[in-house]
């Protein structure tokens, strides 16, 4: 894999890989392994939200709730 970056980022990425005594190669594999872990967790965490039905607000010809009503966060824990 070939990756084309500005000479600065490629000085840190540098320095940081000499800190944490590895190559800039393993560097960003991580760097990339641990984005990809980020976005797996948030599609996760995404569709077990979109699986719950959503909550009915009001009930037709009621009025909606107060808004302290409706974030009232000890509710939700």
């Amino acid at each position: 894999m070939t990756i084309t970056v500005e000479e600065d980022v490629a000085r840190w990425a540098r320095v940081r890989a000499a800190e944490e005594d590895t190559s800039v190669a393993r560097l960003v594999g991580e760097m990339l392994k641990g984005e990809m872990a980020r976005e797996q967790s948030y599609q996760e965490a995404m569709k077990a939200y979109l699986m719950h039905r959503p909550s009915v607000l009001k009930r037709k010809g009621a009025r909606y709730p107060a808004r302290e009503d409706l974030h009232d966060r000890s509710r939700l824990r």
